[in-house]
């Protein structure tokens, strides 16, 4: 994968799961790494462990639900460093909810975190690039287009921030601001480990159902967003790659 020396990449989500597994994969390949997190706390210690591990990072508290703060974290990358090349939106919640039952805040949260925190952080950020170009990285899910029962509201926010990145991506074009998304199947991370112990998803029925026979791993999708942020995807944008060992692709039973 092409080296990031000198980019600065600022990773929405990064304290924790995914996101903290792309810092580290980014930060390795010379990125200038900026956390954006809600407790600000363990942001900051995030980001001294990238430091510790010879990488050049920052952390900074946000809630990707306030645009206000969400700018904030954009600049602070801007004043810190100098510059925003690529962003990563990793920040996500699950709650499996029975439809005719779901409270209207529970849906909101749920559309809020996702959906419309998705469009605050790049916004706040595609400012920041607006001069000199960059890319944007969505994680979505097979969510976007697999329709699972009890995930009426995350399925629908995800669908919507892969119809948001094809929007994004031919409106800021010529701004050489590429945008895309990386939706991978259910990866083995402390959110999923939670819903399987709560008995929303079984593990091995999911891996009955990959065809490549595992969950995804939180590098299997760093892998992939280190790819779209590279060169070597710099003519493609507007696109979802599926992370997913083939579940999409498998419509038998």
């Amino acid at each position: 994968m092409q080296n990031k020396v000198d980019q600065v990449i600022l990773i929405f989500g990064g304290a924790g799961g995914i996101g903290a597994v792309v810092a580290a994969r980014l930060a390795s390949q010379g990125a200038r790494i900026v956390l954006a997190d809600l407790d600000a706390a363990s942001t900051q210690a995030k980001a001294a462990d990238l430091v510790a591990e010879g990488g050049q990072a920052v952390g900074v508290a946000c809630d990707i639900t306030n645009p206000d703060l969400c700018e904030r974290a954009a600049q602070a990358a801007v004043d810190r460093f100098g510059q925003l090349d690529g962003v990563v939106n990793c920040a996500g919640i699950s709650k499996p909810h029975d439809s005719i039952s779901l409270a209207p805040a529970d849906w909101a949260r749920m559309v809020d975190v996702q959906l419309n925190g998705a469009f605050y952080g790049a916004q706040a950020c595609a400012k920041r690039m607006w001069a000199a170009g960059g890319a944007i990285v969505f994680i979505t899910s097979i969510n976007a287009e697999a329709a699972f029962p009890r995930r009426a509201a995350y399925c629908s926010a995800k669908a919507g921030v892969a119809m948001l990145t094809k929007v994004l991506a031919i409106e800021w074009a010529e701004k050489r601001i590429r945008v895309n998304a990386v939706g991978p199947a259910h990866v083995a991370t402390e959110m999923t480990e939670r819903n399987i112990a709560a008995g929303n998803i079984s593990e091995a029925q999911i891996k009955a159902r990959i065809p490549l026979g595992r969950l995804a791993q939180p590098g299997d999708v760093a892998d992939a967003v280190s790819f779209l942020l590279s060169e070597q995807a710099s003519f493609i944008t507007g696109h979802s790659l599926y992370v997913d060992g083939g579940w999409l692709a498998y419509e038998y039973f």
